[in-house]
């Protein structure tokens, strides 16, 4: 997979998922994805991006350009320290929540891309990438 454009921002607050949400859209809007797969990869953007915050009290966002083949798209990787995910594949269980959530989030988050990383180590953080092809 080839990197053509790369953007890197801190998310630290609310102001910040914000800013991580309208820079995604951007991204897709330039990438040429149609309106229903931007407001995909933007609520995705959204719930990844205030896990950061709520459960880390921030991270580092990269939006990334790529390409593989012909295909087009957009990597996003979400990265994170802070406690970790003690039970990975709890954690991505419909209604599954610690935070007193719906337990959305996650698993949410995963059907709404192409594809869904997800990697966390208990007591150093947490790194999830998500990819959305045009």
């Amino acid at each position: 997979m080839k990197t053509i454009e790369r953007e890197v921002m801190q998310v630290a607050n609310e102001a910040g998922v914000v800013t991580a949400r309208r820079m995604a859209r951007d991204h897709a809007i330039r990438l040429g994805l149609n309106l229903v797969n931007q407001t995909k990869l933007v609520t995705a953007v959204s719930e990844l991006a205030r896990n950061m915050v709520v459960y880390a009290g921030g991270g580092k966002v990269t939006i990334e350009e790529v390409e593989a083949g012909i295909k087009r798209g957009l990597r996003i990787t979400f990265a994170y320290n802070g406690p970790g995910i003690t039970d990975l594949e709890l954690a991505m269980r419909d209604g599954y929540t610690t935070g007193g959530g719906l337990g959305q989030g996650l698993p949410g988050s995963r059907r709404l891309v192409n594809e869904f990383t997800i990697n966390s180590e208990v007591g150093v953080g947490t790194t999830v990438t998500i990819i959305k092809w045009k």
